[in-house]
């Protein structure tokens, strides 16, 4: 059964830090990059950070980047997203993704992802 699971997800002050991870079963995080996206109450699902098969390679969103950290540990078969400086505005569904065509030096677009997580809630909210 191929399955990813997203935990860590909650409610956290502005400026607060909040970590998501993703959990692989039926296959090896190894064999794909993978991705966090998210969607926020009557907007599309957007970008936020990419991770290639080589962990040294990742994409940020320019509105994140400085701000959150993609990572992954493959033996433990997880990503995670560490989310510093929160902002109202980053109130979303977080979900992560698989992409089988992980090894390329490029930020995959949305439809490229092979499976998906039922996504986690953050809240940044005084």
């Amino acid at each position: 059964q191929v399955q990813l699971v997203e935990s860590g997800g909650g409610l956290v002050q502005p400026g607060g830090s909040l970590r998501l991870s993703c959990a692989a079963s039926g296959f090896s995080l190894s064999s794909y990059g993978m991705g966090w996206f998210r969607q926020a109450p009557g907007k599309e699902r957007e970008f936020v950070a990419a991770i290639r098969r080589s962990a040294g390679i990742t994409f940020y969103a320019d509105s994140v980047k400085g701000r959150f950290t993609i990572s992954r540990d493959n033996a433990k078969n997880t990503v995670s997203l560490q989310m510093n400086s929160l902002k109202p505005e980053d109130t979303a569904i977080y979900y992560c993704a698989a992409d089988f065509s992980g090894s390329g030096y490029y930020n995959p677009p949305l439809d490229e992802y092979d499976y998906w997580g039922q996504g986690t809630q953050v809240t940044v909210s005084s």
